[in-house]
């Protein structure tokens, strides 16, 4: 059911948002493609083991990844210079109609298991 839901969510949103959560969504599960998806806190997430390690969101004008933890984003500074992370490290935006480099969907879900599972 919460594939459903999540594309639900997806197909609900208007172009650009939806091509770049469809790609995005294909970079977490490729990097993670044992998750379940679901939804947590309103929006599309990623758990593993009944933690959720990455989450995404919409809005108008960006789009939001979210870790689940406060702690990701302490970490990873200089890897997400150029984006704008909130001051509690609860998440990041980018442009709705851009992309994540892989490298950097790879780096953060490493992080996020890593601290959840170490």
């Amino acid at each position: 059911m919460s594939t459903a839901e999540v594309d639900a969510y997806i197909a609900a949103q208007p172009e650009p948002q939806r091509s770049t959560l469809t790609h995005l969504r294909e970079q977490i599960l490729d990097v993670i493609p044992e998750a379940e998806q679901c939804i947590s806190y309103g929006m599309p997430g990623f758990r593993v083991n009944g933690k959720v390690v990455a989450g995404f969101a919409s809005y108008k004008k960006h789009i939001g990844y979210y870790p689940h933890s406060g702690q990701v984003f302490k970490v990873m500074m200089d890897d997400l210079a150029g984006y704008e992370v909130s001051e509690k490290g609860g998440g990041m935006k980018f442009p709705i109609d851009g992309a994540l480099p892989d490298a950097l969907v790879e780096k953060l879900i490493a992080v996020r298991m890593n601290q959840a599972f170490a």
